[in-house]
């Protein structure tokens, strides 16, 4: 446990493109909002480059609450083409700096999940509210505290396209609230992650598949939780470590499930025609 100790923000590249002449600069802007009486502070990028509303993604932030990790990571999404937000589910000017207290943060969470849920809810209101999003194809990402968050998001029955879990938790108190997710799911998962173990990926699998979901696991060899983060460390004896095949793989895999419930129209896919081979004259093929 003690390499969850070292994840506490990493500082991602701004990006910048070049279309032609024109620079394609990258807006970022803190957004405070709130729940209730609660005043949150989220972080919004997009590319001030591209005209019209565009596909929205909501991030949700670790056990650290926002910081430079999911806002790089939503400088890298408003590159991409998305409207990025990422919501605050801990309250302005909550970011713990040690795990003692991160892990205090996020299990007041874990033990409300109807709060866990309204906090993300509220945070999808300010992307769903932004001039260039388009309401309807929008998604939600989640990194390890985050990534049990969208799903919370997802079980609460969110009109949102698809939701994405990175080395989340998988575990729910209600697994018949699966029956109200109206999204795809993609779950990005360190196969020898101690902290999320078979015995929780099994009890997913059967909520998912009980409900119906349309839902996929990947599953990556060796891996252990918090791969996508470079402050993860290089051990995975600790249970928490970076891998850069399993950040660059999942991140593609993001991208690839962006893809499909992103699309304006229905994929018209069609299976090879295989033709039978020809029998012989003495019936063997």
């Amino acid at each position: 446990m003690k390499g969850l100790f070292a994840l506490f923000g990493v500082p991602l590249a701004a990006v910048s493109l070049f279309a032609g002449s024109a620079v394609a600069a990258i807006q970022t802007q803190v957004v405070e909002y709130r729940h209730g009486k609660v005043v949150l502070e989220g972080f919004l990028a997009y590319d001030d480059a591209l005209p019209g509303k565009r596909p929205g993604v909501l991030i949700v932030h670790e056990w650290t609450g926002v910081g430079d990790y999911v806002k790089g990571r939503a400088r890298q999404l408003a590159a991409l083409g998305y409207v990025a937000f990422a919501a605050d589910i801990y309250g302005k000017g909550i970011r713990p700096d040690n795990p003692t207290d991160a892990g205090k943060e996020a299990t007041k969470y874990r033990s409300n999940r109807p709060l866990l849920r309204d906090r993300a809810t509220a945070g999808l209101k300010v992307l769903q509210s932004n001039p260039l999003t388009d309401t309807r194809r929008i998604a939600a990402i989640g990194y390890c505290f985050g990534g049990g968050a969208v799903l919370e998001l997802a079980r609460s029955g969110a009109p949102i396209a698809g939701v994405v879990s990175f080395h989340g938790n998988l575990d729910t108190p209600n697994p018949a609230d699966a029956q109200n997710i109206r999204s795809k799911v993609l779950v990005l998962h360190g196969a020898a992650d101690p902290l999320v173990p078979p015995e929780q990926v099994a009890a997913f699998d059967k909520e998912m598949t009980d409900a119906k979901v349309d839902w996929q696991l990947i599953s990556y060899g060796g891996v252990v939780h918090s791969f996508s983060n470079p402050r993860a460390g290089n051990d995975p004896s600790t249970g928490v470590a970076y891998n850069v095949k399993a950040d660059h793989r999942s991140f593609v895999a993001m991208q690839q499930f962006f893809k499909e419930i992103f699309k304006k129209r229905p994929d018209r896919f069609k299976p090879p025609i295989m033709n039978p081979r020809p029998h012989s004259r003495n019936g063997v093929r």
